[in-house]
């Protein structure tokens, strides 16, 4: 019961109404929702009458590399939220040292702001070759500062070069939310490394009881939201599915 289960708002693809997805993603056993900033704006009311509605909580807002933070910040504070999800990209034709300077920069304007409306501001793992291990991620949270930075931590974004144990380890209590995926060493090896996310959750090359004891280690309690191919009620079953036995919910 610590760990809440929740799903893109994206991935779900029926064409139904904002009250009748968030009542789906209810009936097949999510807790919460996470919309991108766009849709958080565009269907702010509606988000917040369906949840209010389902008890579907919308617990955060996507909002990648975009440097507009405030703006996230505000529609997550709309619909109840309590984070927006950051991605620090990388520039490959630049500078390392000037791309990590000019991010934190970003992040860090933002800071009084998520501070006043008590937003946190996640980091997310992902595939940007930069900030790929997990002491790295860590300097890079720890040197903004706040108590209001943190990280959005990718279960299956770590896979290619390393172990989720290990990031769960080092990052400790850094970690405010998780996304839950998979990732197959073997279809990395036999068909390119995009072929590695082909694979369902609990098929893969992800260490879940390892995942757990070192979730359970930290006392991690919060959201673990799905962030795969969505689709209808019956794919979206069969991730909640996945996740609860992955996660043993």
């Amino acid at each position: 019961g610590k760990i809440k289960k929740a799903v893109k708002y994206h991935m779900i693809t029926e064409p139904l109404s904002v009250m009748d997805k968030l009542k789906m993603v209810k009936d097949v056993g999510f807790d919460g929702v996470e919309p991108r900033t766009a849709d958080a704006v565009k269907h702010r009311d509606a988000l917040l009458k369906a949840s209010q509605a389902t008890g579907v909580k919308v617990h955060g807002v996507v909002n990648s590399s975009n440097p507009d933070i405030v703006t996230a910040v505000d529609a997550a504070k709309d619909l109840g939220a309590t984070s927006v999800l950051l991605v620090v990209p990388t520039n490959a034709k630049g500078s390392y040292l000037k791309n990590y300077a000019e991010r934190q920069d970003i992040i860090r304007r933002a800071i009084p702001h998520a501070e006043k409306q008590g937003i946190k501001l996640l980091i997310e793992n992902v595939w940007a070759s930069f900030l790929n291990e997990p002491l790295s991620m860590a300097r890079f949270v720890d040197e903004l500062k706040s108590p209001m930075v943190g990280v959005y931590f990718d279960v299956g974004n770590n896979i290619r070069w390393g172990y989720a144990g290990h990031w769960i380890e080092v990052l400790d209590q850094r970690i405010g939310k998780l996304d839950i995926k998979e990732y197959s060493r073997k279809l990395q090896n036999d068909e390119g490394l995009r072929a590695g996310f082909s694979v369902e959750i609990g098929e893969g090359s992800v260490d879940w009881s390892r995942v757990r004891d070192e979730l359970a280690k930290i006392g991690y309690t919060g959201w673990a939201t799905a962030e795969v191919k969505g689709g209808d009620r019956k794919r979206l079953q069969d991730i909640s599915t996945r996740m609860n036995k992955v996660l043993d919910l």
